[in-house]
């Protein structure tokens, strides 16, 4: 099991910045591949990005790529989401998610996902 655990959600204004932590807890946290999505009221879930096991692969969604950053930091078991240039269509409930990382590099689709945090929000006022 792995127990995810998402903070750094808020209000912002729109153009502004907001860094979002995800604590990973249970096991080896450098055998995950990891993702950020998130979920707009009355939306679907989408991919925002993931990251490889060791950080050295990346993907974004084509709505944030440019401005939003995925990173990790595996001596803290942390994946981070840096947001930048922010705007009222980012505000969502952000949540972060944890595959086995056996073969493969980033998952773009949730499903693939095997756990999954609480999720934070976020909200990008006008």
């Amino acid at each position: 099991q792995v127990q995810l655990v998402e903070s750094g959600g808020g209000l912002v204004q729109a153009g502004g910045s907001l860094r979002l932590s995800c604590a990973a807890s249970g096991r080896t946290f450098s055998n995950y591949v990891m993702g950020w999505f998130r979920q707009a009221p009355g939306k679907e879930r989408e991919f925002v990005a993931a990251i490889s096991w060791g950080g050295g692969s990346t993907s974004y969604a084509d709505s944030v790529k440019g401005r939003f950053t995925i990173s990790r930091d595996n001596a803290k078991n942390t994946v981070y989401l840096q947001m930048s240039s922010l705007k009222p269509e980012d505000t969502a409930v952000y949540y972060c998610a944890a595959v086995r990382a056996l073969g493969i590099v980033v998952v773009r689709t949730w499903g693939r996902y095997d756990y999954w945090g609480q999720g934070t929000q976020v909200t990008v006022s006008s």
